[in-house]
């Protein structure tokens, strides 16, 4: 399973998605994603552990 994380211009982190269609769906919502990143492995276990990515993105 692949997760990613989504960047602003300042390079701070804005939010976590599973697919490619949820960074699709946050960039037609205005969030201003400039780099997307695939997570690394360890990282990503976090993610499935605690639950949806999707539970970090505020806008949803």
């Amino acid at each position: 399973m692949n997760f990613y994380s989504c960047f602003d211009q300042q390079g701070k982190i804005i939010a976590r998605c599973q697919t490619i269609q949820d960074i699709e769906v946050l960039k037609k919502m205005g969030r201003p994603i400039v780099e997307v990143k695939e997570m690394k492995n360890e990282e990503s276990v976090v993610c499935s552990l605690t639950g949806s990515p999707s539970d970090f993105n505020m806008d949803y």
